[in-house]
C-alpha cells in the first residue's frame, strides 16, 4: 500500500519531468508490491494467516490491523497485476494528452490501487470501511475525469451517491457488530461467529450488509450504475469495474458468509438476488449499442453469477467462485483494454459503426479474439474450466433447477456477447467509412496481450493456478482444505453437456444478433423497471423538495428564523422535561441576597426596555444593561475573571454596533403586524418560562463533583498553578481558550476597521 501511496503522490511531477517515460516508470511501484505478496505465497498455501496490528484508536477498539490469507492475497495479487498492466496502458493511452493529464489521472489509479489494498487486506472492519469508501470516493474523481462532458459528470454522481450511500449502511451493520461483540476484528467475528447469529441484532446486520455489497457490486435494483460509469476513460473502466472495485462486494459477501453460515435466508438471498441480476444484466447486454456498454453489461451478469456461487451450499460453488473470479478478471480487463483500443483508433463507441479494425489493429484483434474465447467457455481456455465449475456447483447444491436454467441462459447471452464483441468490430465488413487516429504502440498491447495470453496459458497449466492461487483461497474461505481438481477434462459429465448447450445457443445468438437487437430495443418493458428512472426521479424529487423548503425556511426573514430556533428549542426542552419524570423539583439554594436581586432585577428592566424600544439606539443601550448586569452577577458570585471578560466582551459589542448604526436609520417604524407582535410575545414567553424550569431544575439536582475533584487534585500537580479556574484555562482547555481569544481579536479588527477614517484621497502629481 505504501508504494502505491508515495507512486501516487510523486505521480504528477514524475509525468511532467519524464513525459511519457512516467507511466513505466510509476507502474514500478504495483509491479514490486505484486512481487512481495507472491513472495508470501508459499506461506500462504501452507495453510498460514499473516496478521499485522498497530494501536490506533484504541479507546473505540480501532487499530490499524491487516491481515493476509489465501482470499486476500488473491484480490491483492489481482489489484497490483492488472494495476501494473493499467498504469502502462494509461501511460499509452494519455501519451498525446498533456503531462499533467495523464499525471493527475495516474495520480488517482495509484491512490485507488492504495484504497483497494487497504480493503481487502484490513482485519479491522472499521479501517476497511474507510478504505472501502475511499474506492467509492477514487472512482468518482475517475469515472468523472473527462468533467467537461456532462455525461460524465452525471455518471459520477450516480455512482458516488449509490455506492456512498451503500457505503453508509455498511458502516451501521459494522457498528452493530461491534455492539454486539465488542470487536470489529474480522478475526475476532469470525471466531465468534455463533454469538453473533444468537444475536437480536441478527438480521438488521444481515440486512445492512447486504445493501452496502448489492450497491457496490451492482446488483438488483443497484445494477444501474455500472454501466453509466462507462464514460470513465478506458483505463479506469478497465481497472475499477471489470477487474477491482465492483468485486469488492462480492469479496465482502464471500468473507461473511462463513459468519452467517448457518443462516438459510442469507444464502437464499444471494441466489435470488445474483439470478435477476444475471437475466436484467443479460437482456440489457442484447440492448446495448456501445462497445464498452455491453462489456459493461456482461460485467453486471457476472457479478450476478458471483454473487448466486457465494449462496450455494455446496464446497463446489466455493471453488466455482475463486476460479471465476481470476478468470472474469483476466479476460474482461484485455476486452476493455481492446475496446479502450478500437475507440482510442476510431473516435466511434458504437459496436455497430465499428468493423475491418483487424487490419489496422492487428494485435488487439488477437488478443480481443483470445480474450472472447475465454469468456465464451471454449477449451483450452481457463473460462471452460471455471465454467463447468459453475454447472457442477448449481448441480451439486440442494436448489432446484432453477439456478441451473438461469445460468444456461445468461451464459448463453455471454457465449453470444463474446463472439459480437471479437468479430464484429475487428473482422466484419465496416459499415461506413472510419478515420483511424492512432495505430498501436507497445503501452496499449501489453495489458490486452498478457491477459489474453494469461487465459489461455492458464487453461493449459491449470493444476498451477489452482495450487498457487485458488486452493489457498478456497481454504481461506471454508477452514478446511478442499479437493481442487481444476482440469480440461473430467470425461463426458452433464457439466460437459450443459457447456456444449451453452456454446451452442450463444453461436446462434451472435449469428442473430442484429434481429434480436432491434427487437429488443423496440422493447422497453423490463429497461423502465430496472433501469435508472426510479434513481432519477428520487434524485429530482430530493432537488425537488430541497428548493421548496428553501424557499420556506430560507425566505430571508429574520423573524421567522428566530422563531424556528426558538420555537424547536422549546420543544426539545419540553420533551426532555416531561421524559425525565423529574418534575419541578424547586429547592431554596441559600438566603437570598439582595444584592444579587437587585442587579437580576436591572437585567430584567433592560430586557423588557429592548422590546419596548423604537430607537436602535435605546435598544442597544438596553442590551448593554443586560450584559454588564450579568457580568455584576459573576463578580458577585466570585467570578472576577468571568466578569472580567463580560465586561470586555458586552464594551466591544457596544461599540461594534455603535459603528454599524452610525451607517443606518435610528428609528424604525414597526415591521411586525398585531398578530405577528403577539404570536413573537408568547413563543418568547413561553421560552422563558421554560428556560427558568430547566434552571430550576438543574439547580435543585445535586452536582456532580468529579471533574471538581479531578481539577482540584491535577491543577498544581500537573500544572503547577494554584489558581484553578487559570489552569483550566491556559492548560487544560487551552486550545478552547486560544480560540476565544482569537475570536475577541478578530472582532476587535473588524470594529477598528469600521471605526477607523480614511483620509481624502491625494490628487496625482503630473508632469509638465
Amino acid at each position: 500500500m505504501l508504494l502505491c501511496a508515495g507512486a501516487a503522490i510523486v505521480a504528477r511531477p514524475v509525468c511532467r519531468i519524464l513525459g511519457r517515460w512516467g507511466a513505466p516508470v510509476l507502474a514500478g511501484a504495483p509491479l514490486a508490491a505484486f512481487v512481495l505478496l507472491l513472495r508470501e505465497q508459499p506461506a500462504i498455501a501452507g495453510g498460514e494467516v499473516l496478521l499485522a496490528s498497530a494501536a490506533w484508536v484504541p479507546t473505540l477498539g480501532v487499530d490499524l490491523a491487516f491481515r493476509l490469507d489465501g482470499f486476500s492475497l488473491l484480490f491483492a495479487l489481482l489489484v497490483t497485476g492488472i494495476g501494473t498492466l493499467v498504469t502502462l496502458y494509461a501511460g499509452a493511452y494519455f501519451a498525446e494528452k498533456p503531462p499533467a493529464t495523464a499525471g493527475r489521472f495516474l495520480s488517482l489509479i495509484l491512490l485507488f490501487m492504495t484504497a483497494m489494498l487497504g480493503t481487502v487486506l484490513a482485519d479491522n472492519l472499521v479501517v476497511m470501511f474507510l478504505f472501502w469508501e475511499a474506492t467509492s470516493l477514487l472512482s468518482f474523481m475517475l469515472v468523472g475525469f473527462d468533467s467537461e462532458k456532462a455525461e460524465a459528470r452525471r455518471a459520477a454522481l450516480q455512482a458516488l451517491i449509490v455506492t456512498g450511500g451503500g457505503g453508509l449502511t455498511l458502516f451501521a451493520g459494522i457498528l452493530l457488530i461491534g455492539i454486539t461483540l465488542g470487536t470489529f476484528s474480522y478475526t475476532e467475528v469470525l471466531g465468534r461467529a455463533d454469538e453473533l447469529v444468537a444475536s437480536p441484532w441478527l438480521t438488521p446486520i444481515i440486512v445492512l450488509i447486504l445493501l452496502g455489497a448489492f450497491t457496490k457490486s451492482a446488483q438488483v435494483p443497484f445494477q444501474f450504475w455500472l454501466p453509466n460509469a462507462m464514460q470513465a476513460p478506458t483505463p479506469a473502466s478497465a481497472y475499477l469495474h471489470s477487474a477491482t472495485m465492483v468485486k469488492l462486494g462480492v469479496f465482502l459477501l464471500a468473507r461473511f458468509d462463513q459468519v452467517f453460515a448457518g443462516v438459510p435466508w442469507f444464502g437464499g438471498t444471494l441466489v435470488v438476488v445474483g439470478s435477476l441480476t444475471m437475466l436484467v444484466a443479460s437482456f440489457e447486454a442484447l440492448r446495448a449499442t456501445g462497445f464498452k456498454a455491453v462489456l459493461a453489461q456482461s460485467t453486471v451478469a457476472s457479478l450476478g453469477i458471483l454473487v448466486m456461487l457465494i449462496g450455494l451450499d455446496s464446497e463446489v460453488a466455493v471453488v466455482a467462485t475463486v476460479g471465476f473470479l481470476i478468470t472474469h478478471a483476466f479476460y474482461k480487463a484485455a476486452l476493455f483494454f481492446c475496446a479502450g483500443n478500437a475507440i482510442h483508433a476510431t473516435g466511434e463507441a458504437h459496436l455497430s459503426r465499428l468493423g475491418g479494425l483487424a487490419r489496422v489493429l492487428p494485435f488487439t484483434a488477437f488478443a480481443a479474439l483470445l480474450a472472447s474465447f475465454s469468456m465464451a467457455g471454449l477449451p483450452p481456455f481457463i473460462g471452460f474450466i471455471s465454467k463447468e465449475y459453475l454447472f457442477d456447483a448449481q448441480l451439486s447444491s440442494t436448489w432446484s433447477v432453477a439456478p441451473v436454467l438461469v445460468a444456461v441462459i445468461v451464459n448463453s447471452v455471454m457465449v453470444g456477447v463474446a463472439g459480437v464483441v471479437s468479430i464484429r468490430p475487428f473482422f466484419m465488413a465496416r459499415r461506413r467509412t472510419l478515420t483511424i487516429r492512432h495505430g498501436e504502440t507497445p503501452g496499449l498491447l501489453i495489458g490486452p496481450l498478457a491477459l489474453a495470453i494469461g487465459g489461455i496459458a492458464l487453461g493449459i497449466v491449470p493444476n498451477v493456478v489452482a495450487a498457487t492461487l485458488i486452493a489457498p483461497a478456497v481454504l481461506a474461505l471454508t477452514d478446511t482444505p478442499v479437493d481442487v481438481s481444476f482440469s480440461l477434462w473430467h470425461g463426458v459429465t452433464p457439466m460437459l453437456v450443459l457447456s456444449g448447450l451453452v456454446i451452442t445457443m450463444g453461436i446462434l445468438i451472435a449469428v442473430f444478433w442484429t434481429p434480436i437487437h432491434v427487437t429488443l430495443r423496440r422493447r422497453r418493458i423490463l429497461h423502465r423497471l430496472f433501469g435508472d428512472r426510479f434513481y432519477e426521479r428520487a434524485f429530482n424529487g430530493t432537488l425537488a423538495l430541497a428548493s421548496r423548503s428553501t424557499q420556506v425556511l430560507q425566505n430571508g426573514d429574520q423573524h421567522r428564523y428566530t422563531a424556528v430556533v426558538v420555537t424547536s428549542t422549546v420543544a426539545i426542552l419540553a420533551v426532555g422535561l416531561l421524559v425525565s419524570g423529574t418534575g419541578l423539583p424547586f429547592v431554596a439554594q441559600g438566603p437570598l441576597r439582595v444584592s444579587v436581586v437587585a442587579v437580576l432585577a436591572i437585567a430584567v428592566a433592560g430586557a423588557v426596555a429592548t422590546t419596548l424600544a423604537r430607537s436602535l439606539v435605546g435598544a442597544l443601550v438596553s442590551v448593554g444593561i443586560v450584559g454588564f448586569a450579568s457580568a455584576f452577577v459573576f463578580l458577585l458570585n466570585g467570578a472576577p475573571d468571568l466578569a472580567l471578560t463580560q465586561f470586555s466582551v458586552e464594551t466591544l459589542l457596544v461599540v461594534i454596533l455603535t459603528a454599524v448604526l452610525l451607517r443606518v436609520p435610528l428609528a424604525r417604524a414597526h415591521s411586525r403586524t398585531p398578530s405577528e407582535r403577539r404570536r413573537d410575545a408568547f413563543i418568547a414567553a413561553l421560552f422563558a418560562v421554560f428556560v427558568f424550569v430547566g434552571a430550576a431544575s438543574m439547580s435543585a439536582t445535586p452536582p456532580n463533583m468529579e471533574l471538581s475533584a479531578f481539577f482540584g487534585a491535577a491543577s498544581y500537580l500537573e500544572a503547577y498553578g494554584r489558581n484553578v479556574v487559570n489552569v483550566i484555562l491556559v492548560d487544560f482547555r487551552a486550545i478552547d481558550t486560544l480560540g476565544e481569544v482569537a475570536v475577541v481579536a478578530f472582532a476587535t479588527l473588524a470594529a477598528w476597521a469600521l471605526l477607523r477614517r480614511g483620509g481624502a484621497p491625494r490628487p496625482l502629481k503630473t508632469k509638465g
